[in-house]
């Protein structure tokens, strides 16, 4: 455990130095500050009004962000060390692969969760002091949401990573994992069983398959429970899960995914052939 942490803080000290890291931070950071500066708070849309408006417009943009920097920065966590030729110094020391491993997915997870937080977090206490009111199961939802997402993101990453034998492979391979998930199971697939007559159950399971589908399905559900902007496959949603069914889901499969990419990649990792 001691080596564990020990990696995890290393990484930790590497990514705050790192300028994706601070770009990163500016980002979200950023997005809160514009959305105060130009009066989201004060806007009325389908009966939300205030901080609530806001955390709804910064989680859709933290889900159009957030994925693409994680899996690109993430990708060169391994197949940057192996590249740059230093691990053979790192797997010299006295730290178990395992240790190695989970500690850098521990390290980046905080790095990666953080400021997205903090920006979060700097929006309720601006509220508080403007004497707004704060929806914390809206807060708490998002923040648990958000907390998933990078698990999930992260934990592909660390597979590609892996897996890649080059920096460059590895940001080409995140950025088709990245675009397959945003375009692939939401249009060019959804159209082929449209037109091939596939049942709306099995269509609306395969688009659930997708992470991004089911965080920008759960985003929607919290201020919309009816689902109603999705039409038609709002029943099969409902039917299947419920409305408190499929936040639980939208949280549970996603980290799923992420620690069994992460469990592959380790395994990949650990029989591969290693300088």
């Amino acid at each position: 455990m001691k080596q564990l942490w020990l990696t995890a803080k290393l990484d930790i000290v590497e990514s705050l130095r790192a300028r994706w890291f601070q770009i990163y931070t500016l980002v979200f950071g950023g997005i809160v500050a514009l959305l105060f500066l130009f009066g989201l708070t004060e806007s009325r849309v389908l009966g939300f009004i205030g901080l609530s408006r806001l955390l709804v417009t910064y989680i859709q943009l933290t889900m159009a962000i957030l994925p693409i920097f994680v899996l690109i920065t993430t990708v060169r966590s391994v197949a940057g060390d192996r590249e740059a030729g230093v691990f053979e110094y790192l797997l010299s020391l006295p730290v178990s692969l395992g240790a190695w491993f989970w500690g850098k997915i521990l390290g980046r997870y905080v790095v990666i969760f953080l400021p997205v937080f903090a920006a979060m977090v700097g929006a309720v206490i601006w509220a508080l002091i403007a004497g707004i009111e704060v929806p914390w199961g809206m807060f708490g939802y998002y923040t648990a949401l958000i907390a998933v997402m990078a698990a999930c993101f992260l934990g592909i990453g660390m597979l590609i990573s892996a897996v890649a034998r080059s920096t460059d492979m590895a940001q080409g391979a995140a950025f088709l994992v990245w675009l397959t998930l945003l375009l692939f199971l939401d249009l060019i697939l959804l159209g082929v069983m449209i037109q091939g007559k596939v049942a709306p159950e099995v269509a609306v399971t395969l688009a659930l398959a997708n992470p991004l589908q089911v965080f920008r399905t759960a985003a929607l559900a919290l201020f919309d429970p009816q689902l109603i902007v999705l039409g038609p496959s709002a029943y099969v949603i409902l039917d299947l899960f419920g409305a408190t069914g499929y936040q639980i889901f939208a949280l549970v499969y996603p980290t799923v995914v992420g620690l069994a990419a992460a469990t592959l990649g380790y395994q990949l990792f650990r029989r591969g052939d290693l300088p």
